[in-house]
């Protein structure tokens, strides 16, 4: 659908006198990263006096997503971040206002904006999101166990082999009893970091150039690539160079597993809006014997021979019918989030990716980026990621349905089932939750 045929966004409707137009925002960070948002609302309430921005937390991404696809129009907020999983789904919902609409009537300029976290956001030609809390998947590593196994601790792994390699001497030198900790949770090892191997790889995760090019009606990651990629994986396991925590039910259990002071691992995977709560209870004490000096980041270990990276996190949008004062408002505030100053600061502040190439020339991040290279990793691993269909990843509307059947297979992967039966299992509940979901869109 044409961009002229969507609701427009009147960015000139916030009134220039008269009490301030109060807008509610939904959103789902917690810990460090709510703290962080807590703080640049706040400083953006205190700069002007036309807009106040009331935070609600729903929970996390799921609940902010039941939450929000559960109310009518009339109860749902002025704002809401949803993650990438539920673009396609936010798009068939007709609830938002594009906010291609929004650049186009404020003529932000978005030279300076990462184009592939843009074109993550992008179905149909029309920009539907406005990234903000862009992430993606890196390696944190044990520097000291890496110094210990005789591992340069300034050259993390990169690719999938390097990996089995780093484990194989991590656990033969007794510096650590697995080399990597891996889960199966559907928003990480299970589900969506099948999706970045895929992209890393070049391979389409499903039909329809990832449901970009046209609606996917079945995932292919049950083919070849698939197969041996999660046959890779499953052999770390089996060898005893991986420790799976399973469904990771805590969020970061795969991170704790570093910490265990019986049998611990050396590495493994998780996202990089982490790092700033990694470093932060590190620096409280709270996980003994480690310092923050140990912690190591690296890119994403891949089948592919450069690392690269899909986005992650989340975006903005407008919601739609709610009043074009508080439309305009809420437009404010966006291009108040995404600013090089404010992003420079939440960068810095939580491991999250700039979504403009400038916010690193402005402090804090311009120093450190240039002091603590830990926090440029995924920026770096972002950056390199091609511009083509593969490496933008899948859209689907049941995504989130997908990975969690994804990860269910992973789960049987990874405790010795066959590859492709579990595989092929999965794909065909997949391609039935899509069809299902056309069916009612």
């Amino acid at each position: 659908m044409p961009l002229d045929a969507l609701p427009p966004c009147p960015v000139d409707a916030l009134p220039a006198e008269g009490d301030p137009v109060e807008i509610m925002f939904w959103h789902g960070l917690n810990i460090d990263n709510e703290d962080a948002l807590n703080r640049v609302t706040d400083e953006y309430n205190a700069s002007q006096d036309r807009v106040r921005v009331r935070l609600e937390n729903q929970g996390g991404y799921k609940e902010t997503i039941d939450k929000y696809f559960q109310s009518g129009q009339d109860s749902r907020p002025d704002m809401v971040m949803l993650p990438d999983y539920a673009t396609q789904r936010i798009v068939d919902s007709a609830s938002v206002v594009p906010a291609g609409a929004c650049l186009r009537a404020s003529g932000l300029d978005t030279a300076a904006f990462q184009a592939s976290a843009m074109a993550a956001y992008t179905v149909g030609g029309v920009q539907w999101g406005m990234p903000f809390n862009v992430s993606n998947p890196v390696l944190y590593y044990n520097r000291t166990m890496f110094e210990a196994a005789g591992l340069d601790p300034d050259s993390p792994p990169q690719s999938l082999e390097e990996l089995r390699a780093f484990s194989q001497q991590l656990v033969d030198s007794g510096a650590a009893a697995y080399g990597i900790s891996l889960d199966t949770g559907p928003d990480s090892g299970g589900g969506w970091f099948i999706e970045q191997w895929f992209a890393n790889m070049g391979e389409l995760y499903s039909d329809n150039g990832n449901g970009r090019l046209g609606r996917s009606t079945r995932v292919l990651y049950d083919g070849p690539a698939g197969v041996e990629l999660l046959s890779y994986v499953q052999a770390l396991i089996d060898d005893g160079l991986a420790f799976n925590v399973g469904d990771n039910a805590g969020g970061g259990d795969q991170l704790l597993k570093m910490a265990d002071q019986q049998s611990p691992a050396a590495m493994t995977i998780a996202t990089s809006a982490a790092l700033g709560s990694v470093l932060n209870a590190v620096t409280q004490g709270l996980i003994p014997g480690i310092t923050t000096d140990d912690i190591g980041v690296g890119p994403l270990p891949g089948p592919g021979p450069t690392p690269t990276a899909l986005v992650g996190g989340a975006a903005l949008y407008v919601v739609a019918d709610q009043g074009d004062a508080r439309a305009a408002a809420v437009w404010d505030f966006v291009e108040y989030l995404v600013s090089p100053e404010v992003q420079s600061l939440w960068a810095t502040l939580t491991g999250y990716v700039p979504v403009r190439a400038d916010a690193l020339e402005v402090e804090p991040a311009a120093t450190v980026y240039a002091e603590d290279p830990r926090f440029r990793v995924a920026y770096d691993q972002l950056v390199t990621t091609p511009d083509d269909v593969a490496s933008q990843g899948p859209i689907l509307g049941p995504q989130r349905e997908v990975r969690a059947v994804t990860a269910r297979a992973v789960a049987g992967i990874f405790g010795g089932e066959d590859v492709q039966a579990a595989l092929s299992a999965a794909a065909s509940q997949a391609n039935g939750l899509l069809a299902d979901y056309d069916a009612r869109n």
